[in-house]
């Protein structure tokens, strides 16, 4: 007999597959009120949920499934997970760190390059028969500083990527210094900005990082300067960002996360020149997302054969 899993994210047919090969069935819970009125019946079969970080499940939802055993955060994120109400139960807690973290990286170099030389902007003037109209000069991005706030895995990616394809000098910021890193440590984000002609923010999402990027990080970053968030929306300002782009405050943006998304603000919609926006998709590639789905069904089989889960939550996050 299967184990049932609660999904709260869709699952291609492919993925659905494989879970079933692995010995999951997948249960559906997409919206919030799908996930707030399960039957009685079905909550009691569900052992196990499936979210991502964004999502996430409230203690309100794990008090509703008796039997669940284990929550597993389909990617890196996993900041709306109640933790307190998954440890008073002793309910494992996983994410995916690692498994998307090249998407993401190509994606950064991909919306940096789009910004400063001013890709979709022409795109959009080319096709509509502006080609004489087009001839802005925009500038290169080779041997420019990079900042990155949050130096993990995809952080570090980012950086390997911008110093030894662009020839960029890399600078960071973190809650702590790194070790033995060929890059330069700065110890505020200030700093970090004023210092910087890129500014991407790498770092998880969370009540620790709401708005880490305000007005005075931007003001610091300046009008040479562009930012670019493949993080979480929470951790910048958009206010300041809106405020930043229509003042030409900084150079430009590229937001492939925002804070309400998928609400994009109308004020957003309307910058076109200096500002280029995806909808939440720098983590997804055919890669990634084998790579996200194999390392769940691996922390299920594990935990479900008595065996250590593969990529637990770190102990301190969940106390």
């Amino acid at each position: 007999m299967k184990t049932t899993v609660l999904s709260y994210i869709p699952v291609e047919d492919k993925f659905i597959a494989y879970y079933q090969q692995a010995g999951f069935d997948i249960l559906f819970a997409l919206t919030p009120a799908e996930r707030d009125s399960l039957t009685a019946d079905d909550a009691a079969r569900v052992r196990a949920v499936l979210t991502i970080g964004t999502i996430g499940i409230t203690a309100e939802q794990i008090a509703a499934l008796p039997n669940l055993e284990i929550i597993c955060a389909q990617g890196v994120g996993y900041e709306r997970i109640d933790f307190a109400a998954a440890k008073a139960r002793n309910i494992k807690v996983t994410h995916g760190p690692g498994t998307n973290s090249a998407a993401v990286a190509d994606h950064t170099v991909a919306l940096m390059l789009a910004v400063t030389r001013l890709i979709p902007y022409f795109d959009h003037r080319t096709r509509h028969g502006e080609w004489a109209q087009s001839r802005d000069v925009p500038p290169g991005m080779s041997g420019k500083k990079l900042g990155i706030i949050g130096m993990g895995n995809i952080g570090a990616l980012i950086a390997r990527r911008c110093a030894a394809g662009f020839d960029m000098p890399v600078g960071y910021f973190n809650r702590r210094e790194i070790a033995d890193s060929p890059y330069r440590y700065f110890e505020s984000r200030l700093a970090l900005a004023q210092w910087a002609d890129y500014l991407v923010v790498a770092t998880p999402g969370g009540k620790d990082t709401l708005k880490l990027v305000d007005a005075d990080v931007l003001r610091a970053l300046g009008p040479q300067g562009y930012l670019i968030n493949i993080a979480r929306g929470t951790v910048v300002d958009t206010r300041a960002v809106i405020d930043s782009l229509t003042s030409h405050g900084i150079a430009g943006a590229a937001l492939d996360v925002l804070d309400g998304e998928p609400e994009v603000p109308d004020e957003l919609v309307g910058i076109r020149h200096n500002l280029v926006l995806t909808p939440h998709v720098a983590g997804r590639s055919p890669e990634a997302m084998h790579n996200m789905v194999q390392l769940v069904v691996d922390n299920l089989s594990a935990h479900f054969s008595g065996e250590p889960v593969k990529t637990p939550i770190p102990d301190m996050l969940t106390a």
